[in-house]
């Protein structure tokens, strides 16, 4: 199944620039979200990781 896969990729012109525009696309990616996750305070993510523990109304919405 492979060989029909390559060979229909092999027909097309410029098909070799995809693979490398994924690869760039998601390395970027994750490098913002480590830098970001890294940068973010101590309290910010204490506030995130108590946040399915909240029982206050004002985060819990479908509750009305």
């Amino acid at each position: 199944m492979l060989k029909f896969i390559k060979h229909h990729l092999e027909t097309i012109s410029g098909v070799e620039i995809y693979p490398i525009i994924s690869l760039l696309l998601f390395f970027i990616i994750f490098t913002v979200m480590l830098i970001i996750v890294l940068k973010m305070p101590k309290k910010n993510i204490d506030d995130l990781s108590n946040l399915p523990f909240d029982n206050d109304n004002k985060n819990n919405f479908y509750e009305q």
